[in-house]
């Protein structure tokens, strides 16, 4: 199975558009860079403070790192409904009920996804005022990818509400594929 495949989730398919699997492939390859990266900067400043040298800058990258990476990740599980989706509560629900408790829970993100475009691009410019250390670099850098997180949650909420409503939210899932587990009923 290639990499593509096992990177886009093919859950709820009937609530995207395939135009758009390029968008989460990337973001979800940009996730697990960013976790690695923050990872091995963590670990580099604890050598290097153990050592006795420690690299101060370091502390700046593992906080970027760590930022981004939360609101890259948001972004990803929006798109995969991972993440701010009510599930348990929905998918007991069939019929109006259900299209009903959907589109508020999808409105209740856009919602949040319009705050964080709207608050944090006003963070990001005043971001400009304000400077990291030791790099004197504008905390603006740091905010940067909070405005563009709730752009992606907004687009990735606008593809499942338009999709939810043309194509209905209740699908049956597709079984899923035995990847080898133990623990799965055909092992018991």
């Amino acid at each position: 199975m290639p990499i593509v495949d096992k990177l886009l989730l093919q859950r709820q398919r009937h609530l995207k558009w395939r135009g758009l699997d390029w968008l989460e492939l990337a973001l979800m390859i940009l996730c697990g860079l960013l976790c690695f990266g923050f990872s091995l900067s963590v670990t580099a400043d604890i050598v290097t403070r153990t050592v006795g040298h420690p690299w101060l800058w370091l502390q700046e990258v593992t906080s970027t790192l760590f930022v981004y990476a939360i609101f890259v990740g948001t972004a990803a599980a929006t798109r995969r409904n991972d993440h701010l989706y009510l599930t348990a509560i929905s998918e007991a629900m069939h019929g109006t009920s259900r299209l009903i408790v959907e589109v508020i829970i999808r409105l209740v993100v856009l919602g949040v996804a319009i705050c964080l475009i709207w608050y944090g691009y006003q963070n990001y410019l005043r971001g400009f005022g304000s400077f990291r250390l030791p790099s004197g670099t504008p905390i603006a850098s740091l905010y940067a990818i909070i405005p563009l997180s709730g752009v992606l949650i907004g687009l990735f909420t606008l593809e499942q509400l338009v999709n939810g409503l043309r194509n209905g939210f209740d699908h049956p899932e597709p079984p899923e594929e035995d990847d080898g587990d133990l623990s799965s009923p055909t092992y018991r």
